[in-house]
């Protein structure tokens, strides 16, 4: 599978976790290119828009994102 649509302007993945980068790498591998589809960040971006997107939310907090989407609609 292809790099996540989103990747060259997303906040997780160019800025966080500096300071746990084996733990980042993980992350980023599942999430930013392998499948994008479960990342958290991604179905808050697609739903909502970019700028609805929490700085803290993290790709594997699926269940967040879908909270967030539940309320706003």
């Amino acid at each position: 599978m292809e790099n996540c649509e989103l990747l060259e302007k997303c906040v997780f993945f160019n800025d966080k976790m500096g300071n746990m980068p084996s733990t980042a790498s993980v992350i980023k591998m599942r999430y930013c290119r392998e499948d994008s589809s479960g990342c958290a960040r991604y179905l808050v971006c697609k739903a909502l828009g970019r700028e609805n997107v929490p700085a803290d939310l993290f790709p594997n907090q699926e269940d967040r994102a879908r909270q967030l989407i539940a309320s706003a609609r």
